[in-house]
């Protein structure tokens, strides 16, 4: 059977209107962070496939099966200082997230742990490696890891819907082209149900159960906190599971990273965190924080002198932490690197655990001076053998990666000294599939490859013995997302910049999102541009490509400016204001060229 189904126009348009109408009245949509007005928020639909994807059946239920290990290894990773520092050590020594997570670990360390368990929700992404690209030929198709995520792990909310969207778009015939010769014509494909809001609920739930009863007699009754973002674009991601915990009659409530932590939390005497939330009348004293769910924390920017002092606070405290400091750590590529190192499994699972595992694991090398490092380097440098590789920084979220022919251009002005920050792995090579594909840009009819995402959640507490580091308290079912882009598109993680592209379109003269301290775009006025991607933290991830050159030309007029790009370390306490700069403008042709 034809994939995708050979639809007419008419089937096609009408499939569109479906999912735009599902998408709008099931609040599958991200937020246009800074564009509130009073009497309207502006917000679009994430991108999102007309049609399933399609994946092996048996790969993915091996998936499945392995993310109970995973669980177990992240546990047992967060809880093995020793190993971790030395893994870590030099990242710590370079990298200002890095070094703040592990200074407020040692600071915490010297007043004592509170004895408390550790909620982990993670998240293993898979893509599908095969030798040869064509489908036509034997696929031998495998699991190969793109990276575990382990703090503030997104897209179960949106997974959800979207494949509830498209189990109703089958069970509608939308699927099913006309006319056919086959009136009984069964398009039905095996799509497995996504449970994933519910395993998260259900993770925070029990950390909450696990906690008890207040302790601090000021306290009646206990809430979770969720650690959030200012101006979140992502909020129909979070707010479901917030609601989802008020339905079950636990107080769940957002805070933001940082001042918010700051101001409307405290430590009691025994170091219970005790909140009280504004619209709570003060009679009534504060709530007790059972639980603490990152979805902030995970940017270097954010460890201000506010930043780091609320982040102690909270690892301080004897509230369940999703996820502690040290499972944080664990979320960084050089933690990937160093357990595909041979021998580094066994130190944490028995020997067929340790298998299962490093089957997933595609070839990944440091790029330090070891033996292996050397390799690394001096693949990455030749053209013809870096084309095969992908060179990956500890940076949370995608956008990040430099891939193929780029990187020794990339490690040329790179100072050699941070090169041991990078880990190169070799590159996926993925089935390229067709499908269709739409988002604020429109529609796109192509290529395209996915990228499968498998949701665990584990709570655990350090072990009394020796003979186990960790107590596994309780593992949930494990649940499952899928993100899929075009075939020419090297990041999967672009939901934040095309949320601020469509923004962008629909408000021209706001310029990009204020993040920070950064001041206001002046482009619109001048006709000057301090390119969208020093102004916009949406833009990080971006290069200059196609539509950055085609919005610089829509919003700006002839003979616009463009700085060259530019990257600055901001330590705790600095502020971007204090180090921005508007030197290297230089004057562009029109029409210019894609560079």
């Amino acid at each position: 059977m034809q994939h995708p189904p050979a639809l007419s126009d008419e089937q096609l348009e009408a499939l569109v209107a479906n999912i735009t109408d599902w998408q709008l009245t099931h609040g599958s949509i991200l937020k246009f962070f800074n564009a509130d007005e009073e009497d309207t928020v502006l917000a679009i639909p994430p991108g999102t496939t007309l049609f399933p994807t399609l994946f092996p059946g048996e790969l993915f239920n091996e998936a499945l099966e392995l993310q109970e290990t995973y669980n177990k290894l992240y546990a047992a990773v967060a809880e093995d200082e020793e190993w971790l520092y030395h893994v870590l050590q030099t990242l710590i020594d370079v990298d200002p997230l890095t070094r703040a997570l592990w200074d407020i670990h040692q600071e915490v360390k010297k007043e004592g742990y509170c004895e408390e368990p550790t909620l982990g929700i993670f998240r293993s992404d898979y893509m599908l490696h095969q030798n040869h690209v064509e489908l036509s030929e034997d696929p031998n198709f495998r699991l190969k890891q793109v990276e575990c995520n382990t703090i503030s792990v997104a897209g179960a909310v949106h997974n959800n819907k979207i494949s509830d969207m498209h189990h109703h778009l089958q069970r509608i015939g939308a699927y099913i082209p006309q006319p056919t010769t086959s009136p009984m014509l069964d398009l039905h494909w095996e799509m497995p149900q996504n449970h994933a809001p519910k395993t998260l609920t259900r993770g925070l739930i029990s950390a909450h159960q696990a906690y008890g009863q207040p302790k601090n007699t000021d306290a009646k009754e206990t809430c979770i906190l969720f650690i959030v973002q200012p101006r979140n674009f992502n909020i129909a991601d979070e707010r479901p599971l917030e609601y989802s915990l008020w339905e079950h009659s636990i107080p769940a409530y957002r805070v933001e990273f940082a001042e918010e932590v700051l101001t409307q939390t405290y430590l009691g005497p025994s170091r219970e965190l005790l909140y009280h939330p504004p619209s709570r009348p003060a009679c009534l004293g504060p709530l007790e924080v059972s639980a603490v769910y990152f979805r902030a924390g995970f940017e270097a920017e954010e460890y201000t002198t506010l930043g780091y002092q609320a982040r102690l606070r909270l690892e301080k405290s004897c509230a369940i932490k999703c996820p502690s400091i040290l499972s944080h750590l664990t979320t960084f590529k050089k933690v990937q690197q160093a357990l595909a190192v041979p021998g580094a499994l066994d130190h944490f699972l028995s020997p067929e655990e340790a298998a299962n595992i490093l089957k997933t694991f595609a070839p990944i090398y440091p790029m330090d001076d070891s033996v292996s490092g050397l390799l690394a380097r001096k693949l990455a440098t030749d053209t013809k053998t870096a084309k095969n590789h992908v060179l990956k920084p500890s940076l949370e979220g995608g956008g990040h990666n430099i891939y193929g022919e780029d990187i020794p251009k990339f490690l040329a002005n790179t100072p050699m000294e941070r090169w041991e920050t990078y880990i190169l792995m070799e590159k996926i090579t993925s089935p390229v599939l067709h499908n269709f594909l739409i988002s604020s840009r429109g529609l796109y009819e192509g290529p395209v490859i996915s990228e499968l995402g498998i949701f665990g959640v584990c709570l655990w507490k350090h072990g009394k013995d020796e003979q186990g580091k960790v107590q596994m308290i309780e593992q949930l079912d494990p649940s499952w997302s899928f993100k899929t882009k075009s075939a020419g598109v090297n990041e999967m993680s672009v939901s934040l910049a095309i949320s601020e592209l469509a923004r962008l379109q629909a408000s021209p003269s706001s310029g990009p999102a204020s993040q920070g301290g950064r001041n206001a775009f002046e482009g619109f006025k001048t006709k000057r541009i301090y390119a969208l991607a020093d102004k916009s933290r949406a833009f990080d991830c971006f290069p200059i490509h196609p539509t950055i050159l085609k919005l610089n030309d829509y919003f700006l007029q002839l003979n616009y400016l463009m700085t060259s790009f530019h990257t600055v370390d901001i330590g705790p306490g600095a502020r971007e204001q204090e180090m921005h700069t508007d030197d290297g403008l230089i004057t562009l042709p029109r029409p210019r060229p894609l560079m």
